[in-house]
């Protein structure tokens, strides 16, 4: 994976992509290499598991897993800019370093070359009428989980939002690309059309599992407290706080209204709102329901081994980890 990726940048070279370079760790701000290498994205690991699952090698996949990853890099670097998240993982994020315009422009950048990349699906003797199929895919998940993230933007402003507005969000902004990569994973294993359509719903629902574990840790933190460099400064409402606000009695939505309703969150306010948060249960309810989804998705599949399966079930536990 990490060889493919390298491939997709080996003969481009300038500002843009020592900064594309920069954001994927393996070059320092001044452009210097450093020994890192870029982790192995969820989105990657369901494109892979999707064509090993069917055909048991899954190299044939690995233009789609870095084609994923370079649109879920795009998404990121994005949504530093939107959250105004100074850290993106082990290092300043690229707005931070080089204002915000030059980082939507490197996201840009990402999400042309996530393009480009599915198409060296040729490469590797993939009938042009399916290499096609996933630029299609990829295009379709790129509007979709565009569509996601204004959802969550605009929930921000919102204090109600419905479990059901929630799900149909990360859908959009999660399961989309998930559910390409598993989908292009199985095109270029010359499935049939059910066969690819089940394995998109795999990545749909996986993707969507994955979302609710990664909100859940952003929103408790490793230690529990809520102490988080990304939490709900921004007013996010990920599924704990949907869940308590829309079942929770009317003094205990007061009581985290109130809190939400301030301009500035303090650390004191984070933590009575944790607090609430446990006394509802939210965080088992929401981890119950990421993994009612990793059922569902693992559900009624037919012609994958049992080393596929085996696989996708491994997938599945990370996903319900949050992928990290």
């Amino acid at each position: 994976m990490e060889d493919e990726l390298r491939g997709v940048f080996e003969s481009r070279e300038g500002f843009l992509y020592d900064v594309l370079r920069y954001h994927l760790g393996w070059v320092d701000e001044q452009g210097q290499p450093q020994s890192g290498t870029s982790p192995l994205t969820f989105q990657s690991a369901m494109a892979l598991a999707s064509c090993e699952a069917l055909e048991g090698d899954f190299t044939k996949a690995l233009p789609v897993a870095a084609s994923v990853d370079l649109i879920y890099n795009f998404t990121l670097v994005h949504g530093d800019v939107q959250a105004g998240r100074v850290e993106a993982g082990d290092r300043p994020s690229i707005w931070w370093v080089w204002g915000p315009a030059q980082a939507i422009n490197a996201g840009d950048g990402l999400h042309s070359l996530g393009r480009t990349t599915m198409m060296r699906l040729a490469q590797k003797d993939v009938p042009a009428d399916r290499v096609l199929r996933a630029v299609r895919s990829l295009d379709m998940a790129c509007l979709a989980l565009c569509e996601g993230q204004y959802m969550d933007l605009e929930f921000q402003d919102q204090m109600l939002v419905t479990t059901a507005s929630y799900m149909d969000m990360i859908g959009r902004k999660s399961g989309a690309l998930a559910a390409c990569a598993a989908e292009a994973g199985a095109l270029v294993t010359g499935a049939s059309d059910a066969v690819c359509s089940k394995m998109a719903d795999v990545g749909w629902n996986m993707g969507m599992a994955w979302q609710i574990a990664r909100d859940i840790d952003d929103l408790w933190g490793e230690r529990g407290d809520g102490m988080t460099p990304s939490n709900v400064i921004n007013k996010k409402k990920s599924l704990p706080l949907v869940h308590t606000l829309e079942t929770a009695e009317v003094s205990v939505k007061r009581e985290l209204g109130a809190i939400y309703m301030k301009r500035v969150l303090e650390d004191s306010d984070i933590v009575k709102m944790i607090e609430i948060l446990d006394r509802t249960n939210a965080k088992q309810v929401s981890q119950d329901k990421a993994q009612e989804l990793i059922d569902q998705a693992l559900a009624g599949l037919d012609g994958v081994s049992q080393k596929g399966m085996d696989a996708l079930v491994d997938l599945g536990r990370w996903a319900a980890e949050g992928g990290r």
